[in-house]
């Protein structure tokens, strides 16, 4: 059986996450790096993600006698040992063969959350059972018949995933033309290991007339999130929210946290980076919900500014299939290990004891724009 993955070179050991972009990008083929880096469009917002992040500083506070730093926090009632986690992405067999159940594994060894994705290469049940005590959710894809939808949440359920987290931001795939150039589209007869319950997005609207078509589930509103709630009683998170409104909206109908997230700049070209995004989100929602981001995380700096922002948990996403390509299960142990260590040594430097410490006392202006 031919391997899922396309690798270039045995993968070497992760020293620093600076290290981690480069060497991954040499240890896959060019189709699936240009899955894993590419944005919408000429990707504006993609770029945007990382330049949010670069306008603002962290106030280091001297001799404040932190002797031990508490870095965990809670997420929906769950301790985890970080305050980020992992964002869901699709095909991760592609990236390599230990796919979706390396990285359950990783996670639960460094004790954070993770979130799977619909679009899994290896079965959900399969990620569950590869390491039953981790922290783990669900990321649902609403299906064109919702019976799917009901039958994907029902089967989350029944493997032990403690939340449902729905993706409103993909009634169609946004337009990623660096994917495209590179052979790897989501639209093509890609294995899915949830099986036949489990579709993509469509590609593009459909030409029929005068007029562009969006099939279902595009046409779905806010009570869509009504129906979900029907289906199970496990705890529903809203991804893909950008806007107080939507925040809103979502906490009426029933969201217990909201991530505020442009897709990785995958959806709409132009569409706000997270970053800028997430204070208007919490001044609008965050005492009734909690609220988290993704998108452009990197660094432990990165989560530190997060989280000074008002979120509660951050998101990482493509430093997870970077470190995948790398080394599989152990290179994402590895990514999750430096990650912690740095957000820990961060928070010590800006003299805060625990993540709960961290407020917007902590932040300065960024340097001026060249």
């Amino acid at each position: 059986m031919p391997s899922r993955a396309g690798a270039r070179r045995r993968p070497t050991a992760l020293r620093t996450l600076g290290d981690l972009e480069l060497e991954a990008s040499r240890s896959v083929d060019d189709a699936v790096w240009g899955y894993i880096q590419g944005g919408a469009g000429e990707e504006e917002t993609l770029r945007a993600n990382r330049e949010a992040f670069r306008r603002w500083t962290i106030r280091p506070r001297m001799l404040s006698g932190v002797r031990s730093v508490d870095p965990g926090t809670i997420l929906l009632g769950t301790r985890v040992r970080m305050p980020f986690f992992v964002s869901p992405t699709a095909y991760q067999g592609r990236i390599h063969p230990d796919g979706e159940c390396g990285t359950a594994r990783a996670a639960a060894r460094a004790g954070v959350l993770a979130m799977f994705s619909t679009l899994s290469t290896d079965p959900l049940e399969a990620i569950a059972a590869s390491k039953p005590s981790g922290a783990r959710w669900f990321q649902l894809y609403l299906q064109r018949d919702f019976g799917a939808s009901r039958r994907l949440i029902a089967r989350a359920g029944a493997s032990g995933y403690s939340a449902i987290v729905v993706t409103v931001d993909t009634p169609v795939l946004g337009p990623r033309d660096r994917q495209m150039r590179s052979g790897l589209a989501l639209s093509a007869p890609l294995p899915v290991g949830s099986g036949g319950d489990a579709r993509s997005p469509a590609r593009a609207p459909e030409v029929r007339g005068d007029r562009y078509e969006l099939p279902p589930p595009a046409d779905a509103t806010w009570d869509v999130l009504d129906r979900v709630r029907e289906a199970t009683d496990l705890p529903i998170v809203v991804k893909g929210v950008l806007t107080a409104e939507d925040a809103r909206l979502a906490v009426e109908h029933g969201a217990r946290a909201v991530v505020v997230s442009n897709h990785g700049g995958r959806q709409l070209d132009r569409a706000p980076a997270s970053l800028d995004a997430l204070p208007e989100v919490v001044a609008a929602v965050g005492r009734r919900t909690e609220v988290y981001v993704e998108g452009g995380i990197r660094r432990g700096s990165d989560v530190i500014v997060a989280l000074a922002l008002g979120a509660r948990g951050v998101g990482v996403g493509r430093p997870v299939l970077w470190a995948l390509a790398l080394g599989g299960e152990l290179g994402v142990a590895r990514y999750l290990e430096l990650l912690g260590t740095e957000f820990a040594t961060c928070l010590a430097l800006a003299g805060r004891r625990s993540a709960r410490e961290l407020d917007r006392a902590v932040l300065g202006p960024g340097p001026p724009a060249r």
